[in-house]
């Protein structure tokens, strides 16, 4: 369904950004820039620091990154480790299956490292957190150890979308 309205906004020479695409994937119906996401997602949406399979990842707004940046868990790979699927990392492009290292002290996820190439991670990025969908009152959880065990090594893919006027 994401991938769908990647195609619809590319052909009507729209711009892919990283919230209609989060929003679609994940069922979370939050609008807005990125950056609000975390603030809007209060007494809403259950929040917090442990990545699950279908949660949104926040990234706050950094100088490079003023909007902020909203992206996908698709896997658990590790404690320290997850893969994700967003929409805009790369200018116009969704990115699926890209690694996510943990790289805060205190093991929270509250800093992190995105894989720029497959095995490649680029700068460091603050994180709010993860904020979870209450479609079935659950969040999915899967725990570490049975996702390590059923999931192979990331790769990232990135598919490309027309350039086009932004939004």
């Amino acid at each position: 369904m994401a991938l769908a309205e990647v195609a619809q906004r590319q052909s009507a020479g729209q711009r892919v950004w990283c919230v209609p695409y989060a929003r679609t994937l994940s069922g979370l119906e939050i609008r807005g820039d990125a950056k609000d996401w975390w603030g809007k997602a209060h007494n809403i949406y259950e929040r917090g620091n442990e990545p699950v399979v279908g949660a949104v990842m926040s990234f706050r707004a950094t100088g490079g990154m003023p909007r902020g940046h909203v992206a996908v868990v698709s896997e658990i790979v590790s404690d320290r480790e997850l893969v994700l699927n967003h929409a805009n990392w790369n200018r116009n492009e969704v990115s699926l299956k890209m690694g996510v290292k943990d790289v805060s002290k205190h093991n929270d996820w509250t800093l992190v490292r995105v894989e720029s190439q497959p095995g490649q991670y680029g700068n460091f990025y603050p994180v709010n957190g993860f904020i979870y969908s209450n479609d079935d009152g659950s969040k999915n959880r899967i725990s570490f150890a049975s996702a390590v065990n059923q999931r192979n090594a990331p790769r990232a893919i990135t598919a490309s979308v027309s350039q086009s006027q932004d939004d």
